[in-house]
């Protein structure tokens, strides 16, 4: 089953959360944890992530806390699972190549990449100002995967036609 951990999960929805303020307003690890109803040392351990990657600012003092750095839809869900997880690939070779002791024996290699390039095309095209959007499922229907898309990641070798 192809999932996101928890880390990543929460991640995206504590940077949902932020990207709801419309004013440069910081929240600090504790007040956040409490909105979104998630362990207070996990939020933190998240937000050090997220401000040491650029993608949210960390203020001290009495007034301090945490913001995000750049218009909401600027970051994409490819880049946050990116941040977050590392980069989105649904197998091992689909990372990089030489990644898998079995990739030159392999016969669903390609596939799997050109799968992983159509998944993380469509990740890259939804935004963290989508997530927040109640019409969220308007935005979804343009992305139907239609086999033209994956042509055009990767090209599809057919086998002998019947």
């Amino acid at each position: 089953m192809f999932r996101l951990s928890k880390i990543t999960d929460y991640g995206i929805v504590l940077l949902a959360r932020l990207a709801r303020d419309t004013e440069a307003t910081t929240h600090n690890a504790r007040e956040l944890a409490a909105e979104v109803d998630l362990p207070a040392p996990v939020v933190s351990k998240i937000l050090k992530l997220l401000a040491r990657e650029g993608v949210l600012e960390s203020r001290r003092g009495a007034k301090g806390g945490y913001a995000l750095v750049r218009r909401p839809e600027d970051v994409t869900v490819a880049e946050m699972i990116r941040i977050l997880e590392g980069p989105v690939a649904l197998t091992e070779c689909s990372v990089a190549p030489s990644s898998c002791e079995h990739e030159t024996n392999c016969a669903v290699r390609e596939p799997w990449q050109i799968i992983s390039g159509v998944v993380a095309e469509a990740l890259s095209t939804i935004t963290l100002a989508d997530l927040n959007d109640r019409s969220f499922r308007q935005i979804l229907l343009p992305l139907q995967i239609e086999r033209s898309q994956v042509e055009a990641v990767g090209k599809i070798t057919e086998g002998p036609q019947a």
